[in-house]
């Protein structure tokens, strides 16, 4: 007999309890997923025992048959749910129960509203896995051992979820995990073999592990039987899964609450056979910007866990992708350094990516109001792919959405093929217009000419919309043209009146345009009248070939990109009585107010502010003595 060990008491990290409380009271109309949450837990800890025990078959110890037990003690009001796992020694129960070890747990916090439905769901993206036995139960007690530790290493943890936790040293001859769940006043109605079992089949009935509960029936009370179908769903026939199954099994695999928008389920037989079974989410997941977050992709070999997807099976650009991929070819004793070298994973990736890019094809085709749900949640997100995957660019661009000049509202709405599809005649470009915002964009008076020819022009608010447009220069033959970037060209759409007025206008102002050069010194590369203006009397553009005007400003912060080119409005009327009084000896400020306010209206920072405020009023004030 072992000697009592000392229990020691440790605090929750605060976010933990913080965790708790919202986790109670946001998801207890749900309750009975709790079931659903420690099995999951359990399963992904066979899991990764079957991986280890790859390179170390001591690790069976005595006990081979992998599984899951629950079971109901109606006296002591209390739910078992055990498995033989891998099991946990000391610090890992203190590193994955004691303190939430996710990233961005910071920012998950910070995205919570108050709003009890809408947290629910952030809480599910976030992931509550254990702590979801509190909604239901005032005190747990979790007993396990770590596979290949010896039998006095055992750990006992217990809390009550208000702030600290419990900790010894137990004996505990079997590897794994015991999860006793002491259940609050209320909650007797689960104390029931039907209500369990019943809850099993709805949530869990897809785990490919058998779900073990002792049997109620008056032939063979105690005998313990199979709840659930215990077969890896993925390698079951199409006709025997339906819809229910699919969003069950997803949220088993994504951790999320809600159901998917869209799956495929597709095995694969030639060369390679492997089965896919992939998932488009409703929501993105709080950490999809976090370059360390984990891919949603799981590699099986042979129905065997291996290991979540670091990048080789889906592209960063398909990140948002949950699933299994399960493979009959490659060795079940697979490494990292081999799935980057490996011909098979190469396939899998390739076929993969194509199905999902056709998945999101007929879901935009077949079912808009679903793509434009999922463009919201992931559509910058598969911009990136337009830089990152050549070979599919193409089909990649046909999936992106803008809001265009001719949109009702804000929410991007047109491909580009409705852009060519409206293209005026006679037009050989797509235009678009890079601004900070939807309203600046909207206002820019870069858009003037478009605006009076009728032309479409797609409007970029996103930072990744600058490599997006500087990666697909054309679609359909159609080049890519910034609006803001380089000298004004219409094309056919410009008549010969209109390019022999253009003419005219630089030749009668070029004096104004020397004078507006030398005053504006080294601001700007050159002055030039435009034909792209109808209202403003001045704008700044990038001069070709130079990069796009709003890329360089992105990349220097919110300021202006050295030395622009500023275009005057030939028939705007202070640009015509700056050219008729060229003794104006306030020249200077009138340079200096059209350059600023042409800054302002690209939606970047005047460098002196004040200085810039101080010229305009006493322009303005010069101007109103001269009416008086």
């Amino acid at each position: 007999m072992s000697a009592p060990t000392h229990q020691e008491r440790f605090s929750f990290q605060a976010e933990v309890v913080q965790l708790l409380d919202l986790m109670i009271h946001s998801l207890y109309s749900n309750k009975e997923i709790f079931l659903r949450e420690v099995i999951s837990n359990a399963s992904d800890a066979i899991d990764r025992l079957r991986f280890s025990l790859l390179t170390d078959p001591d690790l069976h110890e005595s006990d081979k048959d992998l599984e899951i037990h629950v079971s109901y003690d109606t006296d002591a009001r209390t739910i078992t749910v055990s498995d033989n796992g891998i099991g946990m020694s000391r610090q890992e129960v203190m590193d994955n129960i004691g303190t939430i070890a996710k990233s961005g747990t910071r920012e998950f916090f910070q995205a919570l509203t108050g709003d009890q439905r809408k947290d629910a769901t952030l809480i599910g993206q976030f992931g509550v896995g254990f702590y979801s036995s509190f909604i239901v139960a005032d005190r747990v007690t979790l007993t396990t051992r770590r596979a290949g530790l010896p039998a006095s290493e055992g750990i006992r943890w217990e809390s009550d979820g208000r702030g600290e936790y419990a900790l010894e040293t137990v004996e505990r001859p079997e590897r794994g995990t015991e999860l006793v769940l002491h259940l609050r006043e209320g909650e007797d109605d689960l104390l029931n073999g039907h209500r369990l079992r019943t809850i099993i089949q709805k949530y869990s009935d897809h785990i490919s592990l058998p779900i073990l509960m002792p049997e109620e029936s008056a032939d063979e009370p105690g005998k313990d039987t199979v709840v659930n179908r215990a077969s890896a769903l993925w390698v079951r026939p199409k006709s025997e899964i339906d819809e229910a199954d699919y969003n069950e099994f997803y949220k088993h695999v994504a951790h999320d609450f809600a159901d998917p928008l869209a799956h495929l389920h597709s095995k694969m037989e030639g060369t390679y056979e492997y089965t896919l079974l992939l998932f488009i989410p409703a929501t993105a997941p709080f950490d999809l910007w976090m370059p360390e977050a984990r891919h949603g992709v799981k590699l099986h070999v042979q129905r065997v866990f291996i290991m979540d997807d670091t990048g080789q099976l889906m592209p960063g650009y398909l990140r948002f992708v949950r699933g299994v991929i399960d493979s009959s070819d490659l060795p079940l004793n697979v490494s990292r350094e081999i799935l980057q070298s490996s011909r098979v994973v190469d396939s899998i990736r390739s076929s993969a990516v194509k199905k999902v890019l056709r998945l999101l094809k007929d879901l935009a085709d077949k079912e808009p109001d679903k793509y434009a749900t999922f463009w919201r949640e992931f559509g910058d997100v598969l911009k990136e792919g337009v830089a990152e995957d050549y070979s599919n660019r193409d089909d990649i661009a046909r999936l992106l959405r803008f809001t265009t000049t001719r949109s009702g509202t804000d929410e991007p709405d047109t491909s580009l093929g409705d852009y060519v599809s409206r293209m005026k005649e006679g037009q050989e470009k797509i235009y678009y217009l890079l601004a900070p915002t939807p309203a600046a964009a909207k206002s820019s008076p870069h858009l003037e000419i478009f605006r009076k020819k009728g032309i479409e022009v797609l409007l970029l608010g996103q930072a990744i919309d600058n490599w997006l447009v500087t990666s697909l220069q054309d679609f359909e033959g159609k080049r890519l043209q910034s609006v803001a970037q380089g000298v004004s060209d219409l094309g056919a759409m410009q008549d010969e009146a209109e390019r022999e007025a253009g003419e005219k206008a630089g030749t009668e102002l070029s004096g104004l345009i020397e004078r507006l050069k030398t005053a504006l010194g080294d601001k700007v590369t050159d002055v030039r009248t435009t034909n792209r203006l109808t209202t403003s009397p001045a704008c700044i553009v990038a001069d070709e070939p130079d990069i796009e005007m709003n890329l360089m400003r992105r990349m220097r912060g919110s300021g202006l990109p050295s030395r622009p080119v500023l275009e005057i409005n030939p028939d705007h009327v202070l640009v015509r009585r700056l050219d008729r009084e060229q003794d104006d000896k306030r020249l200077a400020d009138w340079a200096d107010v059209l350059y600023g306010q042409s800054v302002l209206t690209l939606g970047a920072r005047i460098e002196e502010p004040a200085a810039f405020v101080e010229r305009l009023n006493a322009l303005l004030l010069t101007l109103a003595e001269k009416a008086e």
